[in-house]
């Protein structure tokens, strides 16, 4: 089987010569910490390479291009230091947000995803009216530069690929907080709902556009959105609000994927979702990640609860990773009921953070390695 045909077969709940081997990588931080410890720094594929020093022998899937589709702002705001402090420095990222971060980072930290930054949030860019007049002209759907420049040539290249192709886009609650920041869109929601309704509407429309424009060139296997939306033990947005703000877009955007045969519809969220999938199913959503463990997920009561109607990537707890050890057996024992089950591909249930040895990381791989076919 090719990486795509178990892709989409397992997540399918179908039948696979193995579940893809998607162990999770680690930032700048955490690969620092490897190559001092023995990961060679000119590795190119580290999950690979963990593979191989586990004992893999199996061939590595060769990967792929995917379709450029770019959702963000055009122009995105400067990238800039506004003020160097003692201890910290202000600054502006792509979005438009003030805020402070340590001098050991850059700007440029804040746009790449380099490494995991903490920050202290200053400014959002919209916090009135007028600032959202401005920011909406910042998304133009029918702007050239969304697509590829040859997007027939392109889509052509992919159709009979041998790998997934994702689409990514923004839910609309990420959208929101990303415009307003978490405070503000959370007093929002009370203070001026129709507001709220008015930007969750823009967001919903510039998506559905972006969507239809890329599938007349290439459709995907998967359209993923991110929506981080939940802390430890409950979702930022009750679950009514949920139903009344953003249930409506995320159906609508079920209903474009469905019409356009493309078999997967997957969310991204961080902390405690048990509140948030069944809404999500009741959208069309089949498949979610990365079900975080120290949030409260647990992924065997999940299968119990929603049966088949959801598949996961993800649910492998990083804190055993870091443990090591009878830890991450134990860790990969728990969820094994699940692997067997069909509808999952475990991996890391968020970025391998940097208490992550190399030795463990290797060792982590060898076991998962086992559990989905690959040794």
């Amino acid at each position: 089987m090719t990486d795509r045909e178990r892709f989409l077969a397992v997540l399918r709940f179908g039948t696979v010569d193995r579940i893809p081997l998607n162990p999770g990588y680690g930032r700048k931080s955490t690969r620092e910490r490897w190559f001092r410890e023995g990961l060679p720094s000119d590795v190119q594929d580290i999950a690979e390479y963990a593979y191989r020093q586990a004992g893999g022998k199996l061939e590595w899937p060769s990967g792929g291009t995917g379709f450029m589709l770019n959702e963000r702002m055009i122009p995105q705001f400067e990238l800039k230091v506004i003020e160097r402090l003692a201890d910290s420095q202000i600054v502006q990222d792509w979005k438009g947000n003030i805020c402070e971060i340590g001098l050991e980072f850059t700007p440029e930290y804040l746009n790449a995803g380099i490494d995991f930054v903490t920050r202290r949030w200053i400014k959002c860019p919209v916090e009135n009216r007028a600032d959202w007049a401005e920011m909406k002209k910042r998304y133009n759907p029918a702007d050239p530069a969304r697509l590829p420049a040859d997007p027939a040539g392109e889509g052509a290249l992919l159709i009979e690929r041998e790998h997934p192709v994702v689409f990514h886009f923004s839910g609309p609650y990420w959208q929101l907080r990303e415009w307003l920041g978490f405070e503000q869109l959370s007093v929002m929601f009370y203070d001026d709902p129709d507001f709220v309704r008015e930007m969750i509407a823009f967001w919903q429309d510039y998506i559905a556009t972006l969507m239809q424009n890329a599938f007349k060139y290439c459709i995907p296997d998967m359209v993923h959105i991110s929506e981080d939306m939940a802390y430890k033990g409950y979702s930022m947005l009750s679950p009514a609000m949920c139903r009344e703000f953003l249930l409506p877009v995320w159906r609508k955007w079920g209903e474009i994927i469905r019409a356009n045969n493309i078999p997967l519809y997957g969310v991204d969220s961080d902390g405690f979702i048990d509140e948030l999938i069944p809404l999500w199913i009741e959208a069309g959503v089949n498949a979610c990640d990365p079900v975080e463990v120290a949030a409260g997920n647990d992924i065997v009561e999940f299968r119990k609860r929603f049966g088949r109607n959801m598949a996961y990537r993800g649910g492998v707890d990083k804190r055993a990773m870091a443990k090591g050890g009878q830890s991450i057996e134990n860790e990969l024992r728990r969820i094994e009921p699940v692997i067997r089950d069909g509808g999952f591909i475990p991996g890391c249930d968020h970025g391998v953070p940097h208490d992550v040895s190399w030795p463990d990381y290797v060792n982590y791989v060898r076991l998962l390695a086992k559990a989905t076919g690959w040794l």
